[in-house]
């Protein structure tokens, strides 16, 4: 499946923080009942998370040695018609397992109220002050990956795998580009008004 991935800082910390989330969450299960089958939902995701983090186009930047063979490592410059430098989007290819996997471990934590405060079925212990807080995160990180892509906007950024310097977008792919953006600002950053206006300005 292809996604287009934002060069977002806020979209990168947020989806490094599920981290976090995840082996928290697992570590309880199995501490519980190593058995459980959410124990073995949250591990699968886990994974899952770390195959596509792997494949986010800021890794390879930060961690040359540990990158799988084929993880996007082409940096290019994106412009609008009128030679405006705009934020690169990266068109990413990911396996819908893995978008699957992770789908169905933020459903287990949403049917189990981890949104809410409760721990998991298979736990008794005092919820994490942080459980809510990141499951919330990890719903509007989904919203991004699971974001449909304008596919006149796909195919022209598709160059930036091929090795292109630079892409500049027509008139119609900007305003497609401008949309995208904007949603994905949306998702992440909508219900704090500061932080939704500053998102907002790093895509010019």
């Amino acid at each position: 499946m292809h996604v287009l991935v934002p060069d977002d800082p806020v979209f990168l910390a947020k989806f490094q923080s599920l981290e976090e989330l995840l082996l928290r969450r697992l570590y309880r299960l199995q501490l519980a009942d190593p058995e459980c089958e959410e124990g073995r939902v949250v591990a699968d995701a886990y994974d899952s998370w770390v195959r596509v983090l792997l494949k986010l186009p800021a890794w390879p930047r930060w961690q040359e040695d540990v990158s799988p063979p084929g993880a996007l490592r082409t940096e290019y410059t994106l412009y609008g018609p009128r030679g405006t430098q705009l934020t690169s989007l990266y068109p990413v290819e990911l396996d819908s397992a893995d978008l699957e996997q992770l789908t169905l471990c933020l459903r287990a934590f949403l049917s189990a109220g981890a949104d809410r405060g409760f721990e998991p079925r298979c736990t008794r212990r005092e919820p994490e002050r942080r459980g809510p807080e990141l499951v919330h995160v990890f719903r509007r990180v989904m919203g991004v990956l699971l974001l449909p892509c304008p596919p006149e906007l796909m195919h022209t950024l598709g160059r930036v795998r091929e090795g292109a310097p630079a892409v500049t977008l027509s008139l119609k792919e900007e305003v497609q580009y401008r949309r995208y953006c904007t949603t994905v600002v949306r998702i992440l950053s909508l219900g704090d008004q500061f932080a939704y206006q500053n998102h907002l300005a790093m895509y010019p």
